[in-house]
């Protein structure tokens, strides 16, 4: 609570806290009161988890049921605080839904709760059942192994109580007169009032001994008595009244405080609008760029796209001339080919006309006879 009290200006802060301890300060025995205190905190600072908590718990002590059920829905949005749970249940109950209620005690983070919420839930589904005529379910509901468990926590004595109520309305008499014994034997304080009801089932007349002592030598008058509780009420009238004056001026110099945080924030407000004007000028810029940028993009994809192109038409043509070379190698090899033939032809026609040059001359020397000439045709 202190740290959400911390996002408060710090008089603000202060009447907040203020109203918040008179609301603890009256939570037992003025919850009306306390309830108050709690709706004028809420009015000063509504959006704080634990106000609005102030708020929910002491309206459902003041049984304004309506209002506590609203401000716990809000308490579980705002805090995620589950614990209420119990609370919510009851509430639902005293407006005459117990359907509802026992929807609530199944509420899927109910196992997830404290032990002393989980038995508030089993008590208010006990109730719930016994509003909708389910006395045997009520008492089912109520037996578990908690009911005889070795503790002094706070819920035991309520969970018997509500387990021997539940057994008396059921005409188990004998059952619950044990159940209210065992009740105020774990009741340090006597607030479920379980022996008065034992006392009342055993036929015996429970005795208030805390009576109020009166001195017969000092009695008054009707009439001066009466006297006295109006100048009592007057006194206290009139310290509720400069209770209220402070509280007023206090209030206006938190409203003064208020209004000058407000002008402060008209001023940020107006920075903020110019750092968002010229936010959003830069932006319309960068946009700008962007589509020239775009742009730009698409002249060079454009571009690359008229190169690939080129390309390929460059390598088409490459391939062209790979097959005109080939071709070219093929023809030069086909000519080296004649070439060769027509060197060994002219090398055969050189020897022929030596051979012949040569038998010429022996023939001219005699020694060897002319070749003779073929005959003409």
């Amino acid at each position: 609570m202190k740290a959400e009290l911390r996002s408060l200006p710090r008089g603000l802060a202060d009447l907040v806290a203020q109203h918040l301890v008179a609301s603890g300060r009256f939570l037992d025995d003025d919850p009306e009161r306390a309830y108050l205190h709690a709706r004028t905190a809420r009015r000063l600072a509504a959006r704080l988890g634990g106000v609005r908590e102030a708020v929910a718990i002491t309206a459902y002590l003041a049984e304004h049921y309506d209002e506590a059920l609203t401000e716990f829905r809000a308490v579980r949005r705002m805090t995620g605080n589950h614990e209420v749970l119990a609370m919510m249940a009851d509430c639902e109950r005293a407006l005459g839904r117990p359907e509802k209620a026992l929807t609530l005690t199944r509420d899927k983070h109910a196992r997830d709760l404290s032990e002393a919420t989980q038995v508030e839930l089993l008590i208010v589904a006990a109730g719930a059942r016994r509003d909708m005529g389910q006395t045997a379910a009520a008492i089912q509901t109520l037996e578990v192994p908690e009911l005889t468990k070795r503790t002094r926590a706070d819920w035991l004595p309520r969970l018997r109580y509500a387990y021997a109520d539940a057994l008396e309305e059921a005409g188990r008499t004998d059952d619950a007169l044990i159940w209210f014994h065992r009740a105020a034997g774990a009741d340090a304080d006597g607030s479920t009032g379980a022996a008065e009801r034992a006392a009342q089932l055993e036929g015996l007349e429970f005795t208030d001994l805390d009576e109020d002592y009166e001195d017969s030598d000092d009695k008054q008058s009707d009439d001066t008595y009466a006297e006295q509780l109006d100048d009592s009420a007057d006194v206290e009238l009139e310290d509720e009244d400069l209770e209220l004056e402070d509280e007023a001026a206090e209030l206006e110099d938190v409203v003064a405080e208020l209004e000058d945080e407000a002008a402060e924030l008209e001023d940020e407000d107006v920075e903020l609008e110019d750092e968002v004007a010229e936010l959003k000028a830069e932006v319309a810029e960068l946009k700008d760029e962007a589509v020239e940028l775009e742009d730009g993009i698409a002249e060079l994809e454009d571009g690359i796209a008229e190169l690939e192109d080129e390309v390929a038409e460059l390598e088409d043509e490459a391939v062209e001339l790979e097959n005109e070379a080939a071709e070219l190698e093929d023809e030069a090899v086909e000519l080296e080919d004649e070439a060769a033939e027509l060197a060994d032809d002219e090398k055969t026609a050189d020897i022929e006309g030596d051979v012949d040059d040569l038998v010429v001359d022996d023939a001219l020397d005699g020694e060897v006879e002319p070749p003779a000439k073929k005959p003409e045709d």
